[in-house]
């Protein structure tokens, strides 16, 4: 398969690894707050265009504690995959619902870059799987641990994406209205650019009363 395809969502697949209380405290190479909500485009993202999803822990009742509920709520209905093993492919249970999905393009994200992430990156690339790494979700020890892992996997075959631009890929056509507001949404809670379309909203009058702009 071309990695010039761009990702969509008939040809691709996510996996959001260890988004757990421990693992978010270990993080310094980037603010925890940009993370925190990087990945919650990623994870909106998913659900809005149905993508295959795939939501693993590690060591979730003994040390790491659960996976961030604002993504949890999203997939209520998804068996998350604890597990003891650093590398997620190392575990039965994460390789059967990587196969369950079908995809060969494959994102990956998660805490920490240089074990969590790069591990089931090498080993899936190893198989025959395209990886998608969106660095801006991703966070590590420091940022020299996460720019080394981030070059490793890509010397290795990965492909480095960002998280909105993962949105973007899937969106391609602001005329695609079916999800343009999901996408709207998404940038407003959680994007910089958020700011001016609120406020375009209000300039508009979408959103305009006596009192002002309504709370998005």
């Amino acid at each position: 398969m071309s990695k010039l395809e761009m990702l969509t969502p008939d040809n691709s697949a996510i996996a959001l690894i260890d988004y757990q209380p421990a693992m978010y405290q270990g993080v310094q190479s980037h603010d925890r707050i940009v993370t925190f909500n990087n990945v919650q485009i990623l994870a909106k993202a998913a659900k809005l265009f149905k993508i295959p999803t795939v939501l693993t822990t590690v060591a979730k009742d003994s040390f790491s504690g659960p996976f961030m509920p604002e993504i949890i709520e999203l997939f209520p209905k998804h068996d998350v995959i604890d597990r003891t093993s650093m590398n997620s492919w190392l575990n039965a249970n994460f390789r059967k619902a990587v196969a369950a999905t079908g995809r060969k393009k494959f994102v990956i994200a998660g805490l920490w870059t240089e074990a969590c992430v790069m591990f089931p990156t090498l080993d899936m690339l190893k198989e025959g799987y395209e990886i998608y790494i969106p660095a801006d979700a991703c966070g590590d020890l420091s940022m020299e641990a996460h720019n080394r892992s981030m070059d490793r996997a890509v010397q290795a075959g990965a492909i480095p994406i960002t998280s909105c631009q993962y949105v973007f890929e899937l969106q391609q056509d602001w005329a695609r209205s079916e999800t343009y507001e999901g996408v709207m949404d998404i940038l407003r809670a959680h994007s910089p650019y958020g700011i001016q379309v609120r406020f375009s909203k209000w300039a508009l009058g979408e959103h305009a009363s006596e009192g002002g702009p309504k709370a998005a």
